[in-house]
């Protein structure tokens, strides 16, 4: 600073104008100031873009967490329903006993079996359905054998012979597996 000032008073005695000896750091930010200056425009866009960018994400984000929401709102809800359905099963079973069972009055069987239609009609309007079991081959993925037998001639081993009790599912998961009893 002290040589500026010497500079300056040099240049006042002088006749021909001496240049302003300036210091590097001041050069740079003048420098820095003009462009500034000169493209304000540019910083914008730039701030413009970034902003974009963070409103895109936050929108993806919400938009994936929604998704996600809505998927575990319905999972909670079927599972609830299995839960359910799985518990009034062994009704259902019971009603199919006292519907087959043998009894001389005709209007009890009659009560009986308007139940059980009522209830299946009840689960069909739950999506619950009962695997088909007797003549197909043993799937472990909604079978579970509880018995082997001796295959009859001409029924091929792993065949399903008889239902002991009845499976269900419901829009593909198993609430009980069917309990069969397979042709050895």
């Amino acid at each position: 600073m002290a040589q500026n000032e010497e500079i300056l008073q040099e240049q006042e005695h002088c006749e021909e104008p001496v240049q302003e000896v300036r210091e590097p750091e001041q050069e740079a930010a003048e420098e820095t100031a003009e462009v500034k200056e000169e493209n304000p425009c540019a910083e914008l866009e730039k701030q413009l873009a970034q902003t974009k960018d963070t409103l895109r994400r936050t929108a993806a984000e919400y938009d994936n967490f929604r998704k996600r929401s809505q998927k575990e709102r319905d999972a909670a809800f079927g599972n609830g329903v299995s839960f359910a359905v799985e518990k009034l099963l062994g009704v259902i079973d019971t009603l199919e006993l006292a519907a087959n069972a043998q009894t001389a009055d005709e209007a009890y069987k009659k009560g009986v079996l308007m139940t059980l239609d009522k209830a299946k009609a009840a689960l069909k309007a739950l999506n619950v359905e009962e695997i088909e079991a007797e003549g197909l081959p043993f799937d472990p993925q909604c079978h579970a054998a509880v018995m082997q037998q001796p295959a009859p001639e001409g029924v091929e081993s792993g065949t399903i012979l008889a239902v002991m009790q009845r499976g269900y599912r419901r829009d593909g998961k198993v609430i009980r597996h069917a309990a069969v009893t397979v042709a050895e």
